[in-house]
């Protein structure tokens, strides 16, 4: 809350997907509000996420997710979302913990110095996500 409008993308989007689970877990939207709520979250997070990646020439979000190795489905759904049919909801409750996955590994284990990492993974490994995401350090986030 002392951000205000400067928050970092990642609580910002964090904080919309929990919202969803929280909605979606108190019983009292239907399936197609639910869809919207849980697709706005979706749309938002690809985009803003993507968006700092973004040069003065148009970079497909394809590849743009491919770099901070966002899964391509989820692209693919917010193409769906965006422009298509709206999707099952078991699809955008599958892509909301996707997401919250890729929060947790890619920012708020590195917030909380990986102690949120579950997985045990080797050295090495750990190590090569982080110089992958190297670019998606604190200041990228405000």
């Amino acid at each position: 809350s002392r951000y205000g409008p400067k928050m970092p993308l990642a609580v910002d989007c964090t904080a919309e997907l929990i919202r969803c689970k929280v909605l979606d877990s108190s019983g009292r939207l239907k399936s197609h509000e639910l869809i919207l709520a849980y697709g706005l979250a979706l749309v938002r997070f690809v985009n803003l996420i993507t968006e700092r990646k973004q040069k003065m020439v148009s970079i497909p979000l394809r590849q743009l997710a491919r770099e901070v190795d966002i899964p391509i489905w989820i692209v693919d759904l917010r193409h769906e979302l965006t422009h298509g049919k709206l999707p099952r909801l078991a699809l955008c409750r599958k892509g909301c913990d996707v997401v919250l996955d890729w929060l947790r590994k890619t920012y708020w284990s590195r917030q909380l110095g990986n102690n949120l990492c579950e997985e045990s993974e080797d050295e090495d490994e750990e190590q090569e996500g982080v110089e992958a995401n190297a670019e998606l350090d604190d200041d990228a986030w405000d």
